[in-house]
């Protein structure tokens, strides 16, 4: 991997890595909850760039190799079932500060801006907040942080209150299992590929599960955008798997109601990870919602 850092302000650097043509279209990509850039697999990045993308990769803060807040203390199980604000470090408004900060390192105007759960509310502020930088949005497996849509069913819930693992196989059985409850069972999972992935996850810096507290906190507390994203003005595609456990398809839904001529795009069988059968399509999608944002440009 060739990876850099950038100062992105208020004391965060961010780790990124670019691929493609460094004159193609900027795509920055977005990914989510204790998650890192890695996330966003390096064949899917390579058929992006095949279609006329740059693409900028990251990991968030307080995962990878990105600033940890360590100062600040992880939320009580207490802050995370009442959704405190004053027990959040940060907000996800402040992460999507972050993502424009990461443009502005980077010299780039403005951006195609895809994310992925998390990374689709990310995206989603980055659009509210920075109008200016969001060339195109793609909202993946996302929603809009309204208290009524895009829950997880029930069961997924323990799953996350175990305490951390004791050691790295027990880290890399745990997330196996997890996507075995929320991956999409309609398409193969390649769970060799998703063991590779964890491990060079816990090499770059992962295991801080005090990190990804923080994150889920910023999830909690941050308000509902969905009056804020009838603001958004950039061509909005979003994505959504019927199947998914985790972010429920009413979140997908949610979004695109709120955001002025969004287009919904539901798969069959998919649920909350990215199926190396639908890697085309996906990109295709993303790439075809450039182009509309593109034409509208050209005739504005």
């Amino acid at each position: 991997m060739d990876e850099r850092f950038a100062d992105v302000g208020r004391g965060i650097t961010l780790c990124y890595e670019q691929l493609g043509d460094p004159g193609g279209r900027p795509l920055l990509l977005v990914m989510g909850l204790g998650t890192q850039m890695i996330g966003w697999p390096d064949g899917f990045c390579e058929l992006l760039a095949q279609r006329g993308f740059r693409v900028i990769r990251f990991d968030n803060r307080d995962i990878g190799r990105s600033t940890k807040l360590r100062d600040k203390p992880p939320p009580s199980l207490a802050a995370i079932v009442t959704r405190s604000r004053a027990a959040a470090a940060y907000l996800v408004r402040d992460m999507a500060d972050d993502a424009a900060g990461l443009l502005r390192a980077l010299d780039v105007h403005a951006a195609h801006v895809a994310g992925a759960s998390m990374g689709g509310m990310i995206a989603q502020a980055l659009a509210i907040g920075h109008p200016d930088k969001v060339l195109s949005l793609t909202s993946i497996m996302s929603t809009t942080g309204g208290r009524f849509v895009g829950q997880p069913a029930p069961q997924i819930l323990p799953t996350f209150l175990r305490g951390p693992a004791r050691d790295p196989d027990q880290a890399v059985e745990r997330t196996v299992a997890l996507f075995r409850l929320v991956g999409s069972p309609g398409f193969e999972r390649d769970e060799h590929e998703l063991r590779a992935m964890v491990r060079l996850s816990l090499e770059r810096g992962a295991g801080d599960t005090a990190g990804t507290g923080r994150q889920l906190q910023a999830i909690l507390a941050s308000k509902d955008r969905s009056r804020a994203l009838r603001r958004v003005v950039a061509p909005t595609l979003v994505i959504h798997g019927t199947a998914d456990k985790l972010v429920r398809p009413s979140g997908g839904r949610a979004t695109a109601r709120a955001i002025p001529g969004a287009r919904l795009e539901l798969i069959d069988g998919m649920g909350h990870d990215l199926p190396k059968a639908l890697w085309p399509r996906l990109a295709d999608l993303i790439a075809d919602n450039a182009v509309r944002a593109d034409v509208r440009a050209h005739a504005a």
